[in-house]
């Protein structure tokens, strides 16, 4: 049976083993008509913060996402997308809060652009991001600021047409990376290493000062449209993708 909410519709997964990573991919903008009926099961604060936005397109985008993670997380609890609360650590990695707390359901969100990916799996530290690619920056002044030597020396390496592509996919590797951690940019940028190959699907080069630590995570490119890149970091590697991704709003 198909759960349709604000157009939205999908076929739920009720079933997270924790050998499995379910990753999400939805057009935003595809969904941008059906604000009013997102915004229904949003809770006050997440309503306060779509306020706050200065433009319309960045508030429609807010609501959606955060509509679009309540209806598939309710769904792997199997609860009401408005009554799920949320609570925060330390460094702002978000996490489910009572009572569905100990369902051991884990989940990461990330959006640019038009795009969210939201990767979810159980009982397992979790990161994603994705990123829309641009052109419009010193590509390697950035690098220099953010990038370790050894993801310097890649870069600089490739033909110039192939750098700013190439940044964002170890700027979003980077990114899942810390944010699966959960120390966020409280983790020195350029104390790992991770590739900038195209498909990568071993991407966590290396980890400093712990050595073994880049052995307890997986860090994979994953697909999230053209224009895009993206990143999936997950604890372990005894585990399998499962890809739920499909157009929004597609019946």
């Amino acid at each position: 049976m198909n759960i349709i909410t604000c157009d939205f519709e999908f076929e739920p997964h009720a079933v997270l083993p924790e050998n499995e990573v379910h990753l999400w991919r939805v057009d935003l903008d595809s969904l941008r008509e059906s604000e009013s009926c997102w915004q229904k099961i949003l809770s006050a604060d997440e309503l306060a913060r779509a306020s706050r936005f200065r433009f319309a397109i960045d508030r429609r985008r807010f609501v959606v996402s955060r509509g679009v993670l309540r209806t598939i997380v309710g769904n792997y609890v199997g609860a009401d997308p408005g009554s799920l609360t949320f609570s925060y650590s330390s460094k702002d990695k978000p996490c489910l809060g009572q009572p569905h707390s100990e369902s051991g359901v884990c989940f990461n969100v990330s959006h640019s652009g038009a795009v969210i990916l939201l990767a979810s799996t159980r009982g397992r530290d979790i990161g994603v991001d994705v990123e829309q690619i641009r052109n419009d920056f010193d590509v390697e002044a950035i690098a220099r600021r953010f990038f370790s030597p050894h993801e310097q020396k890649q870069l600089v390496a490739l033909p110039k047409e192939e750098r700013f592509e190439a940044f964002f996919r170890c700027w979003t590797r980077k990114e899942a990376y810390i944010k699966a951690t959960g120390d966020g940019l409280s983790l020195p940028l350029h104390q790992f290493d991770v590739s900038i190959a195209v498909n990568d699907e071993n991407a966590l080069l290396a980890t400093r000062p712990d050595e073994s630590e880049s052995g307890r995570w997986s860090l994979r490119e994953v697909q999230a449209g053209t224009g895009y890149v993206a990143a999936l970091c997950v604890r372990g590697r005894d585990w399998k993708l499962k890809d739920w991704t499909k157009p929004a709003g597609a019946r």
